[in-house]
């Protein structure tokens, strides 16, 4: 028998049949004999609702006082679950993410994990019953303030209460059947991947793949924990993430396939600054800023230096939300860091062209470009890794880009597989 955690997203608990349906799945676990933990998400829109009021309030909200609002999802459905668990028959115990010692920093709003102390957890487990954690949120031991994790902030607490409790498994319960070549929702005919390695579910996660969340997938390979991304609405097989061999050689693929999947994201934005001096340390002190203002940056380019002027340009892309925050910083040290002009863009798409096999197959960029030419569709920016291609294009282009490239590297299934079998979307 097992120790497994299951983590549930919205739209697998949007509703009373759906948590009860996500009930009975648990309790059939239990009384199989495996010790249960489960992390639940806030019931389908019910985090975006709650933002929606916050902003009715005020355009800035306190982050404080928003993590005591948005952490009241959680706390919902974690009780209404381990109720309709305990109606199956089955002791089911529900815990804040305090309470089951999520312990985080002191950033409101995109806290990260510090340490995970179960002994509630473990203690629950030891007598029989299921626990219920509310993911997505933890406390700080120095204010003993309530935090928040972040967008898909549950998958990476279902992620470190598996690695603390040495779980077997970390089952992540979505609305589709697992990892798919390409979003279901642009690609019907996108093909479902049986197995995938951390860095490519890395890569694919920091491309925009939504199915798992990037914080998620690099706790999971740092402690070695496998992942398995499944559907709550179905009984099918997903995709298990890790990096262990196949536990037979019938399973174990003759090569691995050269391309895993194309994912794409609509959420960055373009800045270029214009006019920086073609001089050593002008990129750092522009970079610096940006990160003095909390931004992550994503792709970088810098054009070669006009002879006649001595001037160059530098664009890089961040997430669309940074950009006011960018923008200012930058703007405010514009005499010092000395350049002309900020242009900024959020109509842009990235695309991206994940495989570990990329590595020893030549030819898989001329090809990229080639599908993209033959569809139409300008490139502006390309960035590269090993196992990685990412370009940025217009972001009403973006779905014709996907479709285009997954035809091009023969992703696509014979026959419509993927399903979405709930969700918004929002």
């Amino acid at each position: 028998m097992a120790l497994i955690v299951q983590k549930y997203g919205g739209s697998s608990v949007a509703d009373a049949d759906s948590i009860k349906r996500v009930a009975k799945r648990v309790a059939e676990a239990r009384r199989a004999g495996h010790d249960v933990a489960v992390v639940v998400s806030a019931m389908g829109d019910t985090t975006d609702e709650l933002i929606d009021l916050a902003h009715q309030m005020t355009p800035l909200p306190p982050q404080r006082e928003m993590d005591i609002l948005l952490t009241a999802g959680e706390r919902i459905s974690m009780s209404l679950l381990a109720i309709a668990i305990t109606s199956l028959g089955v002791e089911a115990r529900s815990f804040t993410g305090q309470q089951a010692g999520v312990i985080t920093d002191e950033v409101h709003g995109k806290a990260r994990i510090i340490d995970v102390t179960p002994s509630r957890i473990s203690a629950t487990l030891a007598d029989g019953a299921v626990a219920i954690v509310a993911g997505f949120q933890g406390v700080n031991l120095e204010t003993n303030d309530v935090t928040t994790l972040g967008r898909g902030g549950s998958d990476t607490t279902a992620v470190a209460l598996a690695a603390a409790l040495h779980a077997d498994v970390c089952e992540i319960y979505t609305d589709v059947d697992g990892v798919f070549t390409a979003d279901p929702r642009i690609v019907p005919t996108a093909r479902k991947l049986e197995r995938v390695g951390y860095d490519e579910m890395l890569e694919l996660a920091a491309s925009g793949a939504k199915v798992l969340m990037l914080r998620c997938v690099e706790y999971a390979r740092r402690y070695g924990v496998p992942v398995h991304v499944r559907s709550s609405f179905s009984t099918h097989t997903g995709t298990l993430v890790t990096d262990q061999p196949a536990p037979t050689p019938e399973e174990a693929p003759v090569e691995q396939p050269m391309i895993a999947g194309v994912a794409h994201d609509r959420s960055e934005a373009k800045i270029t600054v214009v006019g920086v001096p073609d001089v050593p340390g002008k990129a750092a002190r522009i970079f610096g800023v940006v990160a003095s203002a909390g931004v992550n940056i994503d792709m970088i380019v810098q054009n070669v230096s006009a002879a006649r002027t001595g001037l160059t340009d530098i664009s890089f892309t961040l997430p669309a939300a940074d950009g006011a925050a960018a923008l200012a910083a930058l703007d405010a040290r514009q005499p010092d860091v000395g350049f002309d002009s900020l242009q900024y863009d959020d109509t842009i798409g990235k695309l991206s062209l994940v495989g570990a096999g990329m590595k020893s197959h030549p030819g898989v960029s001329a090809k990229l470009f080639g599908a993209l030419s033959d569809a139409g569709i300008n490139i502006e920016m390309i960035t590269t890794s090993e196992i990685r291609i990412s370009v940025v294009t217009r972001a009403d282009s973006l779905d014709e880009a996907v479709r285009a490239v997954h035809t091009a590297f023969d992703l696509d299934a014979e026959t419509a597989e993927a399903v979405v079998y709930g969700g918004t979307g929002r």
